[in-house]
This record gives structure tokens, sequence and C-alpha cells, in this order.
């Protein structure tokens, strides 16, 4: 599974931005455009055509300021907002001269159609005594808070998309963490199921039953071959897992001919459902352990399963009476199991076992039945 992450992709795309940069200024033309036509200012065509040029430079400019922001875009969130605040400054001062020279500077009289009009309000303005600079100062500031506006914007979904990055990343090495422990917990499984079918082969050759020990061997030789072959993390349909368990049971009848009886009740509507790989190994060597090895009569193993309102409830059990619940409750086989579903279904599954009351012992697991896709 790959972790990594580019630093150097930037948070948000070229397209995202430069709509949100239009639309601002789009916006800001507008509701300036608004204002003259309700304050019935003279010359719209030609105040209009003047506020299209000034909205098309600061476009331009707001999009500098996108691309000097995008250098930080890795940098902590306060250096980006020092940033922002930095360079909106000049760039809100062009902006503003820009302004003042298109509606000042060039041909200011022919805004107005009366031109004696025109010239009252440049007598107006030369009687404020402000300067050009002034003027121009009194733009920019407010251009300056323009461009923070749509650097905070920017700023927020940066910081957004962020955040975004860092939940993806958390919930990658979470199941990274978790697809570990379900192989190691996999794992666990074999080992200690080859150990005890060694130590059945391994009484066999003591008692120099020669084609009993081979037919396990040969038994054994299977059953390995199809649990090995499936990935850890992967799940079988029930049916293959019944059928895995059937393979190891027929190996035990060799070492127990007398002794261990089957049974199998799985209805054809849940032969499908899927279930972690070998989850019933632990309990069905369990009930070879103590229900049929510490007994002289023959014992039936049962595996059943069930489904009631969206769950399904697989069990194992036998109806021997030579152990008792802490043996059986308390082996590393059950607690594999119990960390398993934990940590493929959290608190959605569980392991009850215990005694029978008619004798024997049962453990059976619970686990959601996956949502069929509607056809």
């Amino acid at each position: 599974m790959n972790l990594s992450i580019s630093n150097k992709r930037p948070l948000m795309g070229h397209q995202m931005v430069f709509l949100t940069i239009v639309g601002f200024w789009v916006f800001h033309a507008l509701i300036v455009s608004l204002r003259a036509a309700v304050l019935e200012f003279p010359s719209q065509g030609e105040l209009a055509t003047r506020r299209i040029l000034v909205t098309i430079i600061g476009i331009a400019l707001t999009w500098m300021l996108y691309l000097i922001l995008r250098l930080f875009d890795r940098k902590p969130l306060g250096v980006r907002v020092a940033t922002a605040f930095i360079a909106a400054a000049p760039c809100a001062f062009v902006i503003a001269w820009a302004n003042y020279y298109v509606f000042n500077v060039y041909d200011p009289v022919s805004v107005f159609s009366d031109q004696e009009l025109g010239r009252k309000f440049m007598d107006i303005q030369a009687e404020l005594g402000l300067t050009a600079w002034q003027e121009v100062a009194e733009i920019a500031v407010s251009r300056y808070f323009f461009l923070i506006a749509w650097a905070s914007l920017y700023l927020a979904l940066g910081y957004a998309r962020d955040v975004s990055e860092a939940e993806r990343t958390a919930s990658r090495y979470a199941q990274a963490a978790q697809d570990a422990e379900l192989r190691s917990l996999r794992y666990q499984v074999n080992p200690h199921f080859l150990f005890n079918t060694l130590n059945s082969l391994s009484s066999l050759v003591i008692k120099g039953d020669k084609v009993k020990a081979e037919e396990m061997i040969q038994n054994l030789s299977t059953f390995y071959r199809t649990s090995l072959s499936s990935d850890p993390l992967e799940e079988v349909t029930l049916d293959e897992e019944v059928e895995l368990q059937k393979q190891y049971l027929g190996i035990e009848m060799v070492r127990f001919p007398e002794r261990l009886r089957t049974q199998f009740d799985i209805p054809q509507a849940l032969a499908d459902e899927r279930v972690p790989a070998l989850i019933l190994q632990p309990l069905v060597e369990n009930a070879i352990k103590y229900g049929v090895s510490r007994t002289t009569r023959p014992v039936t193993i049962a595996i059943k399963a069930s489904a009631n309102d969206g769950w399904m409830t697989i069990s194992v059990e036998d109806d021997g009476e030579d152990s008792s619940t802490t043996e059986h409750g308390n082996g590393i086989g059950l607690a594999n199991v119990r960390d398993r579903l934990e940590a493929r279904y959290g608190d959605q599954a569980s392991l009850a076992n215990g005694r029978k009351p008619e004798g024997g012992f049962r453990a059976a697991i619970t686990i959601p039945i996956t949502p069929k896709d509607p056809e």
C-alpha cells in the first residue's frame, strides 16, 4: 500500500482558482454597476466599458497573487496567512492606480454627457484638496480588503484540502495497521494447526499404522495447499470455509476413526456469504482437542449456520462431556478468533461459547451479513 503524499501537488487546481477569481471580480463589478444605476449616474455605457477594463486588470493581478500564494501551499497556515496579507498590498496598489487612471486621468470629462457637469465634478475634487496619491491610497485600501477576502477563501479551501488529505493519510495508515494485524492473526492459525496435526501424525507413526499415516500426510498436503493459497486479508464464502473444515476433519478421522462423527447444517441461502478464511479452524480444533480426544465414546462435531435480521451465526459444537468451560473458553485458538473478529468487524461481531445443558460445548460467531447489491 502506497502511503506517500506528493508535496508538490497544488492544494487547488488552476481551473477552480480561476473561477473563484472571476466570480469575485464579476460580482464586484455587478454591485458597482447596480449602485451606479440606482444613483442614476450618466454615461452608463462608458462607465461600464471602463469598469470592465478595470475588472480585467483586477483578475490578472489577483491571478498573480494566487501564483505567489501557491508557492507557500505546503507551508504552515500562519506563514500562508502572513504571505497573503503582505502580497495583497502591492497588488491592491496597482489595481487602485489602474482604477484611478481609467476613471480620473484618461479622458475623465467624456464620462459625462453634460460637459459642464463633468467640469463641475473636477472642480469639486480640486476643492476637497485630495492629491492623486491620496485618491489612489483610498482606492487601494478598499481593494486591499477585497483581495484579502479572496485570499481568505483560497486559504480556507486550501486548509480544508489539507485536512482532507491528512484524514485520508491517517485512514490509509490505520488500514495498513489493521491489515498487518489481520495477517499476523491469520498466520497464527497455521502453526497452531500444524502442531496439532503433527502430534496426531506422530501418534500414528508410533503405533506403526503406516497406511493411516500416509493418508493423513496426503490430506494434510491438500489442506495446506488450499489454505495457504489464499490472501490472509481476503474473505471466502461460507461454503468454501466449511469445505476446508471438512478436509481438516477428514485428517482427524484418520486418527479417530471410531470416535469422530461430523454433521453439517449450512442453508443454501448462506452458502455464498463472505467470512474470514480459517475463522472456524480454531473452533473445530478445540472440539477435537476437548470433545473427541478426551473421551472413549463417539462424539459428533456439528457445524451449523443460521441468519436472523441481517446477522449470521456460525456455530461449532460437540456432544462430548469430558471438558470444562474453562478449558474450552480460554485457549489460544478462541483468543485468536476473538482478535480476528475485532480487527475485521470491530464491535459488530462477537464470539459466544459455553457448555450446553445436555452436555458438550458450543462456540458461535455472529457477524453482519453483507448487503446484496440490487440488480
